[in-house]
């Protein structure tokens, strides 16, 4: 009852002293141990909403657990029956539980090694049954993944009382935050899974059943994924990714017979030699011929390409993909190999080399063998569509690697210019996020090697590098040739002459004047008109003349003196836009209003210019912009991809003597 006499700083100061916090939290968490055993079960749910809600606080958890909270929460669970489990009541008293539970673990206070087998099977009862309630099912699943992800022996439990299969249905159903427990109780088994048991895990990961229970009810559901579901979605796409390490990293044993057995296989499909007999020929005609075939394949050791494959990354995960792209896309694949080893015009496309080159590409792009980001929502929906979307992926960028290598008629020389420009592809591709490999393959058709110069050069004016010295000091050199040629083009409009409405306080407004500067801009000629021209007015036609000389100073809008007098345009807005006035001797003027607001910017700009004065219209604002940019475009197309340095090279020293210069007397 004081408190109303103290300040609401001083309340503030009071409570945050840590002892009287630890004081406060120790009374509530000795009250809610006593509530939450309360035989009343409406009292008991109570006590257990504020234990859920008290429990984010990490003193108030402190203190909880110091009276072994956590002990007393876990026998609440493991005395649960299946009997009371169906009743509403006891659903809401789990659920509360649970959460109290997940709270007061996620402070990280107690080690989740210290749990019983019977509160593991009871969670995990939790989640195996098909008709549990939401709140029940969704702390279930977050206690499972915590336990697995924080404990090796309680992942062996785990593993043994739930399978993926048992996952599948919720993820069936429409809650999006239960689609996403589900996928994060997956990466955690996934993640802890022994080596041994990880391929085994991963077949069944890539089962059409469950890639397209995900694509389905997940990825294209109506809902809009959420940021955490984004980032176990991307999760599950590095543990799969990740499974191709093994092969990334190992190297080809030159001397395994098995493994050469796979290259021959290569050239056999190419070059269809599979009737050939072994002992055909002699020993060095044999090797004669594979060194050749060898040869046209693209390897860069002809005699044993095995030696190709030393090299880590890509280790063995090349020859793979070269193997499946052979096998699977049979056609592709011989198109390709003979394609290129029928040329002679040091234009052919190495395809060892360049599969080798991108599967290490391909798999930088992804970022295989590397650990996840906690905070990245970075997964393509593309790779959930094929239980060998790596391989698939492969057999389409390296077709598109041979297509732009024919675009670009590169030779050997231009191996790794190639290589930029098939990253660039990809990654632009990637980024549209494609929801198929079909889209991926379409995207790629459409970014072909001219389409991505023209992107580069239309990124390169917004680049930091447009703003750049040299290219800010190009600009300034190049601003004053383009004000001069936009003024040119103003005086020559005006030597074209313009036909104006007379001002007239009547309704009816059919009278004409023209008004046109001399071919010298000396003298202005105007006069008036019974009708609208077809063409220009000559100027013998036109009686009056202004010299320009004579010109005090030119107004618009408001200024104008026609605009300031009481009459009916006096109210109109678009007139008054429209109108500008050339003051001259003695205080007389010449009005004019222009027939639009483009005639109107050609003249003031004109006549501005006339004075020498400043052209300050949004034309010619709009015209120094676009002719600007494209000059600058013109001149920086012999720069296409050279670094442009922020200062200028220093000047060389003078030489000691200059006998090198030649006399010519």
């Amino acid at each position: 009852h004081r408190s109303k006499y103290l300040s609401v700083n001083v309340i503030i100061d009071w409570l945050e002293k840590p002892s009287l916090k630890q004081v406060l939290s120790s009374q509530t968490a000795a009250q809610l141990h006593e509530r939450i055993q309360s035989s009343s079960m409406d009292a008991k749910l109570e006590a257990l909403k504020d234990l859920a809600n008290s429990s984010r606080d990490v003193t108030f958890a402190q203190e909880f657990i110091n009276l072994d909270g956590i002990s007393l929460l876990t026998q609440m669970v493991e005395s649960g029956t299946e009997y009371v489990l169906l009743l509403s009541l006891f659903g809401d008293l789990l659920s509360f539980t649970l959460t109290a539970f997940v709270e007061l673990m996620d402070h990280g206070i107690v080690s989740w090694d210290t749990f019983s087998v019977a509160f593991i099977k009871k969670i995990a009862g939790y989640v195996n049954k098909s008709a549990m309630d939401t709140a029940v099912l969704q702390r279930s699943l977050a206690i499972l993944e915590s336990m697995v992800l924080n404990s090796q022996d309680l992942y062996q439990k785990v593993a043994q009382e739930i399978t993926i299969g048992q996952l599948i249905p919720h993820l069936q159903g429409t809650d999006q935050d239960i689609q996403t427990y589900t996928i994060a109780v997956i990466n955690a088994l996934f993640l802890k899974a022994p080596e041994e048991k990880r391929q085994e895990m991963a077949h069944i990961l890539a089962q059409k059943q469950l890639r397209s229970i995900i694509l389905s009810n997940v990825i294209r559901s109506p809902k809009p994924i959420n940021d955490e579901m984004a980032h176990q979605l991307y999760v599950l796409q590095v543990l799969t990714f990740n499974l191709l390490e093994d092969r990334m990293m190992t190297k080809m044993d030159p001397q395994d017979q098995a493994q050469r057995d796979i290259i021959f296989e290569l050239r056999r499909i190419a070059f269809d030699v599979e009737c050939e007999p072994n002992n055909s020929g002699s020993i060095e005609k044999r090797k004669s011929m594979y060194t050749r075939d060898y040869k046209k394949l693209g390897f860069i050791n002809h005699v044993n390409p095995a030696v190709d494959f030393t090299q880590i990354p890509p280790g063995m995960l090349a020859l793979d993909n070269m193997l499946y792209f052979a096998r699977h896309h049979q056609d592709a694949y011989i198109r390709i190999v003979l394609e290129n080893s029928s040329r002679e015009d040091k234009h052919e496309c190495p395809f060892g080399r360049s599969s080798i080159e991108l599967t290490k590409m391909l798999c930088e792009i992804l970022k295989v063998g590397e650990l996840r980001n906690e905070n990245c929502h970075d997964f393509h929906p593309m790779f959930f569509t094929h239980d060998r979307s790596f391989e698939e992926f492969f057999c389409i960028c390296i077709q598109l690697l041979n297509k732009t290598w024919k675009e670009m008629r590169a030779t050997s020389e231009d191996f790794n210019k190639v290589m930029q420009v098939v990253r660039e592809q990809i990654m632009r591709a990637l980024t549209q996020k494609p929801n198929s490999l079909d889209q991926l393959k379409s995207r790629l058709q459409n970014l072909s090697y001219t389409e991505i110069l023209k992107i580069r050069q239309s990124e390169r004016m917004n680049q930091e590098d447009f703003q750049s010295r040299p290219i800010l000091e190009l600009r300034e050199k190049i601003q004053p040739e383009i004000m001069e040629l936009i003024k040119q083009q103003r005086l020559n409009r005006l030597c074209d002459g313009t036909c104006f409405r007379k001002i007239s306080s009547r309704r009816r407004q059919d009278k004409f004047w023209y008004c046109r500067l001399s071919p010298n801009h000396k003298v202005l000629h105007y006069g008036d008109l019974e009708e609208s021209p077809q063409g220009e007015v000559p100027h013998d036609s036109l009686q009056d003349k202004l010299p320009v000389a004579d010109i005090k100073s030119v107004v618009t809008g408001k200024d104008c003196p026609h605009m300031k007098e009481k009459g009916a345009l006096k109210q109109n807005k678009e007139v008054l836009e429209l109108a500008f006035s050339i003051l001259y001797e003695s205080d007389e003027y010449l009005n004019f209003i222009a027939p639009d607001k483009h005639e109107y910017c050609v003249w003031t700009d004109g006549l501005n210019a006339l004075l020498g004065k400043e052209m300050t219209s949004d034309f010619t604002k709009s015209d120094m912009d676009t002719l600007l940019s494209m000059e600058m475009k013109l001149r920086l197309l012999d720069l296409e991809n050279i670094q442009i340095p922020e200062a200028p090279p220093p000047i060389p020293k003078e030489p000691s003597n200059y006998d090198f210069v030649y006399d010519c007397n």
